[in-house]
């Protein structure tokens, strides 16, 4: 099999798990996807089978679309509900105004450091293993570009709000960052990816109907 096929990936398996289930329910050997999500993120999951495994750098390069949430009062050593999450004892008596401003702030052409839990690698090794034994480096930012940045509810102490990015740009980061300007911390709640380059959530397929699947040959 030599096509792509467009996977709403569900909260709590690893991009690597849903790639397993496709090898296995169709038993193909040659597969891969086109930008990881956390086990927390729902979503756009682009899976690559076959020759089509060629495409995924360039397909990797396409911006991203999400809606998110994030929760502010608190922040999380994971950057997102997954972690550790720890009240910061701030007061969340902020004008809506404030955190509309705090928003405008990342639109546009950034610098975001990679989050100490994402698989970039230092010196051969993921940053998340580093993190997970207690290792703290030195991390270089990114440029990153933030297309949109739309909050669609304030309903304290969360915020909900969709983005469009470019490659690199990591949401959990991006929450934290907006929570450390806020003066009041904060980490990501939700994430649903919604669209990966040309490909959207619409022609999505959960994973419970695989035999659902529509195949898209590459280009």
């Amino acid at each position: 099999m030599d096509e792509i096929f467009v996977i709403d990936k569900p909260r709590g398996p690893t991009s690597h798990d849903i790639v397993d289930i496709v090898r296995r329910t169709f038993n193909i050997k040659k597969v891969g996807h086109a930008g990881t999500l956390d086990p927390m993120a729902t979503g756009v999951l682009v899976i690559l089978t076959g020759k089509c495994t060629k495409e995924s750098g360039r397909l990797l390069n396409d911006d991203k679309e999400y809606e998110a949430e994030l929760t502010l009062g608190a922040t999380s050593d994971t950057e997102d509900a997954e972690g550790v999450i720890t009240n910061s004892g701030k007061s969340l008596d902020i004008d809506p105004i404030l955190i509309k401003e705090a928003f405008r702030a990342f639109l546009g052409p950034i610098e975001q450091v990679p989050s100490a839990y994402s698989a970039v690698k230092y010196k051969g090794k993921k940053l998340y293993e580093l993190a997970r034994k207690g290792i703290k480096v030195e991390i270089e930012p990114r440029k990153i570009t933030i297309l949109r940045l739309d909050i669609t509810e304030i309903s304290m102490p969360k915020v909900k709000f969709c983005v469009t990015c470019s490659k690199g740009t990591y949401i959990r980061r991006l929450a934290a960052d907006i929570g450390e300007r806020l003066g009041c911390g904060a980490y990501l709640s939700a994430l649903r990816r919604t669209r990966s380059g040309r490909f959207t959530i619409a022609e999505a397929v959960t994973i419970d109907k695989l035999s659902l699947l529509r195949a898209i040959p590459c280009e």
